[in-house]
């Protein structure tokens, strides 16, 4: 709906812009037209409309956001091997008082596998997210990768780093 009304505001600019200033008929058969027959009290009432299910998207949204803790952010492998799966969990702990839904967790690069858990986490309950790195054999010396958490929360994105020194 936005997209639409992006468009027909757009319209709106070139139409009048290519209309000369002395000619304030045809721009308003012209918007008439564009804005399908609509008056701008319609217009403007169709737009109160919009911003006050905005507004209500907003508040639903925001009513069912909660706080995460970790049990820690970074983690360090030490001295791994190439081709070799080394693997860590991150305590995830739903630290409000709605249910935390983990929506996606992804990697910096494609040796590093991260599993979120799938189901919603309740309030004062933990989950484990498990991450795999399993370096490639040109992978060599020290490696720092990044896994992104996106949850229902207030920010929405979370960082977590991992380390290892590959020989």
């Amino acid at each position: 709906m936005k997209r639409i009304w992006l468009f027909i505001g757009l319209v709106l600019v070139v139409v009048s812009c290519g209309v000369p200033s002395a000619d304030s008929k045809k721009r308003e058969i012209v918007s008439a037209l564009v804005a399908g027959e609509q008056t701008d009290e319609e217009i403007q009432a169709e737009l109160k409309g919009i911003e006050k299910e905005e507004l209500e998207r907003m508040k639903i949204e925001k009513a069912n956001k909660t706080t995460l803790s970790f049990d820690r952010l970074d983690h360090d492998y030490g001295n791994v091997k190439p081709e070799s799966d080394n693997k860590t969990y991150f305590i995830v702990t739903n630290t409000g008082d709605k249910p935390l839904i983990i929506e996606d967790v992804s990697a910096s690069c494609g040796c590093t596998t991260p599993e979120k858990p799938e189901k919603p986490i309740a309030p004062g309950k933990s989950d484990k997210l498990a991450v795999n790195f399993h370096p490639k054999p040109d992978q060599k010396n020290e490696i720092r990768k990044t896994v992104t958490v996106t949850a229902n929360t207030e920010p929405k994105v979370h960082t977590l780093n991992i380390r290892a020194f590959v020989k």
